[in-house]
């Protein structure tokens, strides 16, 4: 009895998987074929390029307050050494807020980032579903993320499709 309900088990779990249809498609080569998703990546890409500049800026004042501190320490009252190392303390806490600040889990940078990219990502997947809508698949995976698969024919690849259904040319 128990044969019989295994078989049954697997002879029904065979015809579920043949009925199934599965895509892949390639997030990143999606993504390098949209302009608005290029361009904003360029703008973080600057954005962040300037906070650290400005980062960094605070650092090296703080290490040129530190060297200063070093060269003078033996002339330096027991006050005047105080002060100096709380300044240069304090530099250096605003150089490590301003950069938690901007690039922290909720700096600046997330912020702007999820503030560009969320429109095009739902864009992205509004399209992914559609299509696997209109052909019955019942998953899809992206074959740039998923370092598993050792090979996907590029006939169930539907990122060409993908990026014609948002309105962007694949070359």
């Amino acid at each position: 009895m128990k044969k019989v309900i295994t078989l049954c088990l697997f002879v029904l779990m065979a015809m579920t998987a043949s009925a199934q249809k599965f895509a892949l498609v390639d997030m990143d080569y999606i993504l390098k074929n949209i302009p608005t998703y290029v361009r904003a990546n360029e703008q973080l890409d600057q954005l962040g390029d300037r906070w650290k500049a400005e980062i960094d800026s605070l650092n090296s004042v703080a290490s040129t307050m530190y060297k200063n501190y070093q060269n003078e320490m033996t002339y330096l009252s027991q006050k005047q050494k105080q002060t100096r190392q709380q300044a240069i303390v304090n530099k250096e806490k605003q150089a490590n807020d301003l950069k938690k600040s901007y690039f922290g889990p909720d700096g600046e940078l997330a912020k702007r980032r999820e503030a560009l990219m969320t429109p095009i990502q739902q864009k992205i997947y509004n399209a992914v579903k559609t299509i696997c809508e209109l052909h019955d698949y019942s998953l899809v995976v992206d074959r740039s993320s998923n370092s598993s698969i050792i090979f996907g024919s590029p006939q169930i690849d539907i990122s060409d499709e993908v990026l014609k259904k948002l309105g962007y040319s694949n070359n």
